[in-house]
């Protein structure tokens, strides 16, 4: 998984390390995200909104919560990896590559 590792960041591991900023006024949102990543089917939630409207700020309150123990036992121990599409896309050798 060298890929993950080089355009990738571990945000659960960002958040037991305490990198990352508290998330405020976003539990129904995180909550929801669980709910969805819980179920056997259709499990894949899609955030989506203009710029800073908090889509981060959930994915990183749900690593918190993974951190503090705060999630269904399936999600424990999970990692959540942030792509950074910028770097993929420019580091692909070849047109199509990713």
């Amino acid at each position: 998984y060298d890929a993950l590792k080089k355009y990738g960041a571990d945000l659960v591991d960002q958040a037991r390390q305490n990198k990352l900023d508290p998330v405020i006024g976003r539990d129904e949102e995180i909550r929801r995200v669980i709910e969805i990543i819980s179920r056997r089917t259709k499990n894949n939630p899609i955030l989506i909104g203009e710029p800073g409207v908090g889509k981060t700020a959930i994915v990183e309150g749900l690593a918190r919560r993974i951190v503090a123990g705060d999630v269904p036992e399936g999600l424990k121990g999970k990692q959540i990896i942030s792509l950074d599409m910028g770097a993929l896309v420019a580091g692909a050798k070849y047109r199509g590559e990713f």
